[in-house]
Formats: structure tokens, sequence, C-alpha cells
């Protein structure tokens, strides 16, 4: 699927659905590291970004919205609107993070 047919609204420009397949998602459940746990310790001393845990946070989304888009290709989607993240902490140091959205069809407007 093409990236750029996914998108947080409920429309894509240009296009309109032609089929509703309903909610698809992906999921991803993810700990620190006990290096990565020191690591972004040592960092809060300098203050500012905490780089590593801001890529681990891109990498687990970018991991849940992958999962999101196979799931939507396996029910024949072409196109996922309203995408949404959520996050929940399940246990310290674990949590888990949800992509999901509204798995269509698509085609151009005439």
């Amino acid at each position: 699927m093409n990236p750029a047919m996914t998108t947080t609204a409920f429309e894509l420009d240009g296009y309109r659905i032609v089929k509703n397949f309903g909610v698809v998602r992906g999921i991803i459940v993810r700990s620190r590291s006990i290096f990565g746990t020191i690591g972004a310790g040592l960092q809060t001393l300098v203050g500012g970004n905490i780089t590593i845990l801001t890529d681990l946070c891109e990498k687990t989304r970018q991991h849940a919205l992958e999962l999101c888009v196979q799931h939507a290709q396996q029910v024949g989607a072409n196109a996922i609107i309203g995408l949404r993240y959520d996050a929940t902490e399940i246990m310290q140091g674990v949590t888990e993070v949800l992509c999901y959205g509204t798995a269509v069809q698509v085609e151009p407007k005439q």
C-alpha cells in the first residue's frame, strides 16, 4: 500500500470510497532494555531531547503502522482513513502502542 493512501482524515482528496472493510490495527508491546534505561537516565542529566527514547518511540510507532497496513492489505483494502495511535503502559517499563484506522477501498473520482 502506498503510504500516501493512509490519512488521519476521513477521506482522501481525489478519491471516493467504494468499500469499507472496518477497523484494522497494528499492535506492538515494547519494553526498554537495561542499556536504554541507563542511557536515557544519563541523557536526563543534561536535559533536552532524550534521543534514545525518542528513537524507540518512533521505531515502535512505525512498526505498529506497518502492521496496521499489513492488516488492511489482508482484508483487501488499498487505503486507511481515520488513522490514529494510542499507547498504554501495561506495566512499569512496558508499553503497548496501537495504530488503528478504517480500511477502505478507494478509486479515483471521475
